[in-house]
């Protein structure tokens, strides 16, 4: 059965929280099962501190937990501080990053952190790496709008992060009235990956306009797509799914920029199947990360 609009669906999610299959309580003319599978949880790849309410990381991070508590959100990963910041000095990455650390530090494991790291400072973000990832709790790379994606000044980071087994995540966008100066495209993700036929990447939004994002990034194997941001739009998983396989799809949100709700509806009203959406809320996160998880002994 499918949920003929939003109120359902949204009136449904309660459900998940609960670890219940089963209808809205108004919806006796439907007779199918609830069809969200909640089989394996639900690891959110895409949150942020900055937009949530809070005067501190701690008090934001348990602001986040308490709405992903309501929509079944298990674990959640965590980028960038308290403010957004498109080209951050060596400084302001280091208190970016100690904003993070504050924050899963409160998390009770379900929180992990990404990284932050601008190319512009190479030298700069390789210690960072160091200090976040190899020798701190943090376990991926966030990379933002501070250089194209093919610039040669990230190849360093993306040969380290796939030594230290980390996740690097790079935001992508192909915006209509044109992007910022250095945000990357998926092309520009794309020509990247060839480089690093290594590393464990994610193609963050689909590019935005993912009937071309998810087209550019198919021939590289090793790059998974990111559902988060933008609206729920009819056919964007299926394409994924059809393009890429279910295996190189995954859930983010981009909380608070968008709600947990509006963007678990892009898999929940997705005419995939049940195992499909499994793997995209929880399955393929897991898979990427439980190898920096088991090096750091921290549960899966």
């Amino acid at each position: 059965m499918e949920f003929t609009s939003r109120r359902l669906f949204l009136r449904a999610l309660p459900a998940i929280s609960a670890g219940v299959r089963c209808l809205p309580s108004h919806a006796e003319d439907e007779t199918d099962n609830f069809p969200f599978p909640i089989d394996g949880g639900i690891w959110d790849l895409h949150a942020h501190l900055a937009g949530m309410d809070g005067a501190t990381p701690q008090d934001r991070m348990r602001r986040i937990l308490n709405f992903a508590d309501r929509m079944g959100v298990e674990r959640l990963c965590v980028y960038m501080g308290m403010s957004f910041s498109y080209n951050p000095t060596p400084s302001e990455l280091r208190k970016q990053n100690d904003e993070v650390l504050q924050a899963i530090g409160v998390a009770q494991g379900r929180a992990l952190g990404f990284v932050y790291l601008n190319p512009m400072y190479p030298r700069e973000s390789l210690d960072e790496l160091e200090r976040c990832v190899a020798d701190g709790p943090m376990v991926g790379v966030k990379l933002w709008v501070s250089a194209l994606a093919n610039d040669a000044k990230l190849d360093a980071i993306l040969h380290r992060a796939a030594e230290l087994n980390a996740v690097v995540f790079q935001h992508t966008w192909i915006k209509t009235t044109g992007n910022l100066p250095h945000e990357s495209t998926p092309m520009d993700l794309a020509l990247l990956a060839q480089r690093h036929p290594q590393a464990k990447m994610i193609c963050g939004h689909a590019g935005g306009n993912w009937e071309l994002g998810i087209r550019a990034i198919r021939s590289q194997k090793h790059v998974l797509v990111e559902l988060g941001g933008g609206d729920p739009t009819s056919g964007f998983t299926e394409m994924a799914l059809r393009e890429l396989g279910a295996e190189r799809v995954v859930f983010g949100s981009d909380v608070p920029g968008r709600s947990f709700a509006s963007q678990l509806a892009k898999v929940a009203g997705a005419s995939i199947p049940p195992s499909a959406k499994s793997l995209i809320l929880a399955g393929n996160l897991k898979k990427l990360l439980r190898p920096i998880l088991q090096q750091k002994g921290l549960p899966v």
